[in-house]
């Protein structure tokens, strides 16, 4: 049974906002560090890797859509990435990194004091893509989290770049929101885990981060990028709207 899970998703390579939370008393005395998926696919991808493996055992690791993305464009599994950053962020990637991302599990569970068996996943637990928000119909929770066993009260979801925490049929779902790729509000958010759920964010310097991705990143439109995600351009409601058609509201009923 661990005490304290500290939960980081959704880092997409961005180095100076990983390294701001993992500077925080509460991350550093974690018993666990999670990683919920979309880990490297961003401006500085070895850079944050090679950081977050440097950590050892105390960080636990589970694939996303990006990470998986990112190894079938090297591999020639796929030819396009949806994310214009991404192709350039795959040819960043040393043997070992791609190795490591293609190893990642989907899932896991772990024990957490005051929550019981909790489940991480990137967006759903059957789906590295699936689409559910804090607004989400009762019947998607349902379908999405069907099958899971009794004894799993707590999911913990990455994905859509947005914290919430909500119950769902008796779960506790929980989204720590985006650590390098923030939408609605700039920082970078994470969550602590352990009796109970705190959603945090973590403030650092926007211009000096910038100002590092631009010196350190040979991505071509790097400026752009930066400006974009680091202050958070996508608004909430923007981010709402645009994934709200994805979980199948939309559908008759």
């Amino acid at each position: 049974m661990l005490n304290r899970v500290a939960v980081l998703s959704d880092i997409h390579g961005v180095l100076p906002a990983l390294e701001a939370v993992l500077a925080e008393p509460d991350v550093r005395t974690a018993d666990r560090i999670v990683l919920t998926g979309d880990i490297a696919a961003g401006p500085q991808p070895v850079q944050v890797l090679d950081l977050l493996t440097g950590l050892g055992d105390r960080v636990v690791w589970i694939s996303g859509n990006a990470d998986r993305e990112l190894v079938e464009h090297r591999r020639g599994r796929r030819d396009t990435i949806p994310d214009p950053i991404a192709p350039w962020a795959a040819e960043q990637l040393r043997d070992d990194h791609l190795d490591l991302l293609d190893a990642l599990p989907r899932s896991l569970s772990l024990s957490v004091r005051g929550l019981g068996k909790v489940l991480f996943c990137h967006a759903t637990p059957r789906d590295d893509e699936e689409v559910v928000l804090v607004d989400s119909r009762l019947d998607r929770w349902e379908e999405v989290l069907d099958g899971l066993g009794t004894d799993i009260r707590t999911v913990v979801c990455g994905h859509t770049h947005m914290p919430f925490v909500r119950l769902a049929h008796g779960r506790l779902v929980v989204n720590p929101g985006s650590v390098g790729m923030p939408y609605g509000r700039t920082g970078a958010h994470w969550a602590l885990l352990g009796p109970g759920v705190d959603l945090r964010i973590t403030r650092f310097d926007l211009h000096a981060a910038a100002t590092r991705l631009g010196q350190d990143s040979s991505y071509p439109d790097i400026a752009q990028w930066a400006d974009y995600f680091l202050h958070a351009r996508a608004t909430d409601a923007d981010a709402l709207t645009a994934f709200a058609p994805r979980d199948g509201r939309d559908r008759s009923p």
